[in-house]
């Protein structure tokens, strides 16, 4: 029997001290492949677009690729592949938004950084002997290149239905008000807070509505929230695979959402749930209306298990014993 793989997983973003509710997709992503006995290093870093960074990363992936053995190295997001560069190990990378996507500033328009950012990412996936996407969309944006599209998972032994009543009383939340969730930092522009707002306030004079944003909470408790709420509003101005619509998904929560990413494959089929046609406010209010008249929970199961981390993490295993 061969020993267990060894993974040195390069991340740029990592919880810290300082932002500890980062990336949980791949905090999870780590936790299913050790409990599939993988072992995973992980060498976190912050680039912030500065090439000092970069640089004392790579020096510091060189010795430790050199220390000890590993079998490859798995980069989550296009630049934080950079410090792999002059790999002496097989390079997988995964793509997972704005790496390729761009970075949009606070005016609401991409900007040059991200677009520097975008064009990294694309020529490390040259370089890298795999390529992981979590959306097809994304993939539209690679070099001509052979690629795996394996989205995020959801862990659904956490995320799953539970009594709307218990978890708004265990937040305070009010019984009878329509509470629509947010699950993002409302200062973040990629996501366009004032977009969702401007949606939910067209709705308050028929109906006693709030929108919930939340941006720092542990995700360990976001399961509670949205089974407390009536409703999901993704208007994010791009995504590659939104985590929270899946898990959304696995809550039975209805979802509005823009049309970004993969989220119109992930809500193919799924009653309750809508894409909104363009970026009107408008438009959005009028899918959430419908969704808060109804007030009716999702069916969707069998969509949610198409979605287990632990299926998932099987395919990113294939994808390292292929490389090796």
């Amino acid at each position: 029997m061969r020993n267990a793989l060894r993974v040195l997983m390069i991340t740029s973003e990592w919880p810290s001290a300082e932002l500890p509710f980062q990336a949980p997709v791949v905090v999870r992503q780590v936790e299913f492949l050790r409990r599939c006995g993988v072992d995973v290093k992980v060498f976190p870093f912050r680039g912030s677009m500065r090439p000092g960074n970069y640089l004392k990363a790579w020096a510091s992936v060189q010795r430790e690729v050199r220390r000890k053995r590993y079998d490859l190295i798995h980069a989550q997001w296009g630049q934080s592949a950079l410090p792999a560069i002059n790999k002496p190990l097989p390079l997988v990378v995964t793509y997972r938004g704005s790496d390729l996507e761009g970075i949009v500033g606070g005016d609401g328009r991409y900007t040059t950084s991200g677009r520097i950012l975008a064009t990294l990412s694309r020529f490390v996936a040259r370089l890298a002997d795999q390529v992981i996407v979590v959306s097809r969309s994304l993939a539209d944006k690679l070099p001509n290149r052979p690629y795996h599209i394996i989205p995020s998972g959801v862990d659904l032994d956490q995320f799953k239905p539970m009594p709307k009543a218990g978890c708004r009383r265990e937040l305070g939340l009010d019984l009878e008000k329509r509470y629509v969730l947010f699950a993002a930092d409302k200062s973040n522009p990629v996501k366009r807070y004032d977009l969702a707002q401007a949606a939910v306030e067209q709705l308050r004079p028929r109906m006693d509505v709030e929108l919930l944003s939340l941006g720092n909470v542990p995700h360990a408790r976001m399961p509670v929230w949205m089974n407390a709420c009536d409703a999901l509003l993704l208007t994010s101005r791009h995504e590659g695979s939104p985590d929270v619509i899946k898990e959304a998904i696995a809550c039975n929560l209805p979802v509005v959402s823009t049309d970004v990413g993969d989220v119109r494959e992930r809500l193919e089929g799924i009653g309750g749930c809508f894409i909104c046609e363009d970026d009107r406010p408008e438009s959005v209010a009028y899918h959430l209306d419908h969704v808060l008249q109804l007030l009716r929970r999702l069916d969707a199961q069998s969509a949610a298990r198409e979605l287990d981390e632990s299926t998932l993490t099987q395919k990113v295993i294939e994808v390292y014993e292929t490389v090796i």
